[in-house]
């Protein structure tokens, strides 16, 4: 048997146990990814990391799955240097896997900021620019949450013209049409919900009601001499292509 100090409390152990179980087996919290009792360790997660203080007297950092006691060795599991050396392994592991729940949360319950949760927006703020900029609807914006920037609707202003799906380069914009009704969503938050109209010609569900009313007000300063019809942009075309040869046909 050998005695160590963990934290300023002795215990006595058979001397072939590494650091990790000793604490572990009184109930001191170390935490650690890569190990399992099964297995050889490996301290490759660099989470279980414990201050020493060597032969020189000068305090180092090594990782305890892999530590074996020894008669009057002296563990710090709560100093400075360990947090310092375990937010930074938390840290890499984070870049390596930044949608690891396991990880996210143990770094939270360890006082190290895991960032914002994963969702596929870069923040590079595309969707607010057009939205408020080219539709001129301005219904996205940037709002602080837990301490970090979120694109987030703004209630009722959305037109439900789809732009910014289009634009946004990581697709994290949704967009479905389903059984008439028109949701675009981001992080599953709904930005507008909008029933859609048909197209005069042939039927198809095509655009969402608040957008048509929008493009009308928006075009109010034009002259306005044509007839008004709702088409999709495919019969639009194929009238208005039907127009022209028409006009071909009778100049000559």
């Amino acid at each position: 048997m050998v005695t160590v100090s963990i934290d300023g409390q002795k215990f006595q152990t058979e001397k072939d146990k590494t650091v990790l179980d000793v604490a572990r087996g009184h109930g001191i919290r170390i935490p650690s990814l890569c190990y399992h009792p099964a297995l050889k360790p490996s301290g490759s997660c660099r989470l279980c990391g414990v201050e020493v203080t060597g032969k020189s007297g000068r305090p180092t950092i090594m990782q305890s799955c892999i530590l074996k006691v020894k008669d009057g060795l002296g563990v710090n599991t709560r100093s400075e240097r360990v947090a310092k050396a375990r937010t930074k392994a938390f840290e890499k592991l984070l870049q390596m896997a930044p949608q690891a729940v396991a990880i996210r949360r143990l770094a939270a319950e360890y006082g190290v900021d895991p960032g914002p949760p994963p969702d596929g927006c870069i923040r590079c703020r595309l969707c607010l620019h057009v939205c408020r900029d080219i539709v001129g609807a301005g219904a996205l914006r940037m709002e602080k949450r837990e301490g970090w920037y979120f694109v987030v609707p703004t209630a009722d202003l959305c037109i439900g013209c789809g732009t910014c799906v289009n634009v946004c380069p990581t697709g994290v914009i949704d967009l479905e049409d389903r059984e008439g009704v028109r949701t675009i969503s981001i992080r599953g938050e709904t930005i507008g919900r909008h029933l859609l109209e048909r197209c005069e010609a042939c039927g198809k569900l095509y655009a969402t009601q608040k957008f048509l009313a929008h493009v009308a007000d928006r075009t109010t300063t034009h002259p306005d001499v044509k007839e008004h019809h709702r088409y999709c942009s495919t019969c639009a075309k194929l009238f208005s292509d039907r127009v022209k040869s028409s006009a071909r046909i009778r100049r000559l």
